[in-house]
């Protein structure tokens, strides 16, 4: 049996990461996860900073309400939490959601650096969903593996191409972690597998 909570050098993680499996399906969701829920994505100050040197380069690509969101109260904002997430419109919309010709909903951030508009594509939160990050006083980091209803669909898809969520999320995990903490992730998994 794996263990629930396993451990790389500070970061500790669920064994979620490795069992479970799931792929994005935009054709499927249209981005529900950039539309749905009470808050914005949790973000560093050093990520607010990033996203106001990008909104120049991303503003024409924002709706009305979420431009006058983001002159009232900024780009980000405490919630109830005590968290700093990014602004939101009507309670659930990020204010830098876009769409595509298709109707599905987009990451004006993301797009603009995938066009080379931008040098920084997008909050890492939003980049390692399904996995949810959680700083400990000490240091360490929790990563927890995040069920929400509007994902149903990459489970699913996930489930049939057998792609566990930290090989999904490989880049980010990358970007968040670095090379050598995922190729030890990799291992880990690996030898936990053959033990299941």
């Amino acid at each position: 049996m794996i263990s629930p909570i396993l451990q790389i050098d500070n970061v500790l993680l669920s064994s979620d990461l490795i069992t479970e499996e799931f792929c994005c399906d935009l054709e499927s969701c249209h981005g529900a996860c950039c539309i749905e829920g009470d808050a914005g994505a949790p973000v560093t100050l050093d990520e607010v900073m990033h996203i106001e040197e990008a909104l120049d380069t991303v503003w024409g690509d924002l709706s009305a309400q979420a431009q006058a969101v983001i002159d009232r109260q900024g780009v980000a904002y405490t919630d109830r939490d005590g968290d700093l997430v990014t602004s939101i419109v009507g309670g659930k919309d990020c204010v830098f959601t876009c769409y595509g010709a298709d109707g599905c909903c987009l990451c004006a951030l993301e797009r603009a650096h995938r066009a080379g508009r931008t040098n920084w594509c997008k909050p890492i939160s939003c980049a390692l969903y399904p996995i949810r990050e959680k700083q400990f006083r000490d240091g360490s980091v929790g990563l927890n593996y995040h069920r929400w209803d509007v994902c149903a669909v990459a489970r699913r898809k996930g489930h049939e191409l057998h792609l566990p969520v930290y090989r999904f999320l490989r880049e980010p995990l990358v970007r968040r972690f670095g090379q050598e903490w995922y190729d030890e992730l990799c291992a880990v998994a690996e030898q936990l597998l053959s033990k299941a």
